[in-house]
């Protein structure tokens, strides 16, 4: 295992300028996407591997036996597979957890699970599926999906796929795909397993799905809420120029960030005098020149790196490159970190708020002063 193996060294405009280190706490995985723990006060975290396993990181140490394994009813891989994780706020006492994958049939599929009498074995027989989504190619599936501040499932689904969005989708109510959903997964209504929140914003428009919460989205592949203010971090896969970092204040939904209008700040579909009016335009972007797939991450809320107090970090799954951003007078601005021959497909935190890094080719790095 490799300890402390790389340097990074906190850029001006953070509060004080600091060495950072990653230190392996994880390696020899196959195609790891994503991590995250459980509520539950045990300090587990969950790895997810895109062949459909789900593993259990504790005490140093990743279990031989998976926690979950759906390999037999995905498809993989490419940007199918298994794609997110969810623990239910509540899972301490009723143990229920969401997977997003894509089914065998190419099609997205959220379902819940329930914990078997093992704390470290779901119960494979639990499954109840709570939401199919028809993907008409075989990228952007999105795949994130996290429970918000307000105990409600958000959902991720990029916009169907192909290149340039050919069926309008995101910009299109009527379809879930190029949309971030939310739903209440405590109760049921209308022969469906969830129920729509009253205040979602297109619960009454005729013509909208009332699962949405925002639209105009190209394949949102990671997002985060900010667990001291609430707040929605979104990183939104770019075309083939631009890359962006999005926000969402806690709380405000209904808005619509762009595609295929716009990608990034610029005029995509139509290529020049598009109307930018009411569009939610991203607080960062940067261009195919740095990279060319974002890797959304989370505003840094722990206490071993003080340097990195309430800064963003971000990274792109092609470049290598880690970035962290900060706010200044209403603007935010990001100062890269350290560029790695790694493909970072996400981030992770854990309970007391510190930051992984997963690198696709098979380790899993906690940010450490160094």
């Amino acid at each position: 295992m490799r300890r402390l193996l790389l340097g990074l060294v906190v850029a001006s405009g953070l509060t004080s300028a600091q060495s950072v280190g990653l230190s392996a706490v994880a390696e020899k995985l196959d195609k790891p996407l994503f991590m995250t723990y459980a509520p539950d006060g045990s300090g587990r975290m969950f790895i997810v591997e895109q062949g459909g396993k789900i593993l259990v990181l504790q005490g140093g140490k990743v279990s031989s036996t998976p926690f979950l394994d759906l390999s037999k009813q995905i498809s993989c891989c490419g940007e199918r597979g298994l794609l997110g994780l969810a623990f239910h706020p509540d899972y301490k006492s009723n143990g229920l957890f969401f997977v997003n994958y894509t089914n065998t049939g190419g099609n997205t599929v959220v379902a819940r699970y329930k914990v078997s009498s093992e704390a470290n074995k779901a119960d494979p027989a639990s499954a109840q599926t709570l939401l199919t989504v028809q993907q008409p190619y075989a990228n952007h599936n999105g795949g994130m999906i996290a429970f918000g501040p307000d105990k409600y499932l958000y959902i991720g689904l990029g916009d169907g796929g192909s290149g340039g969005d050919p069926q309008n989708n995101a910009q299109n109510l009527n379809s879930l795909l190029g949309k971030i959903l939310r739903v209440d997964v405590n109760k049921s209504e209308g022969g469906k397993p969830y129920a729509i929140p009253s205040d979602n914003p297109f619960v009454n428009r005729q013509g909208a799905r009332p699962e949405i919460w925002s639209y105009g989205w190209r394949n949102p592949w990671r997002f985060s809420f900010d667990r001291e203010t609430g707040d929605l971090w979104v990183g939104d896969v770019g075309q083939n120029q631009w890359e962006e970092i999005s926000f969402q204040a806690a709380g405000k939904g209904g808005g619509n960030y762009g595609w295929r209008l716009t990608e990034g700040t610029h005029c995509y579909n139509p290529s020049d005098g598009c109307t930018k009016e009411g569009l939610t335009l991203p607080v960062l972007e940067y261009s195919h020149d740095q990279g060319n797939s974002v890797t959304g991450g989370y505003r840094y809320r722990g206490k071993a790196i003080p340097a990195l107090q309430g800064a963003y970090l971000y990274a792109d799954f092609g470049s290598g490159r880690i970035w962290a951003a900060t706010e200044s007078g209403g603007k935010w601005s990001a100062k890269e970190l350290r560029k790695e021959n790694m493909n970072f497909s996400s981030f992770a935190e854990d309970p007391s708020g510190e930051l992984y890094l997963i690198d696709y080719g098979g380790f899993i790095y906690k940010l450490v002063a160094k």
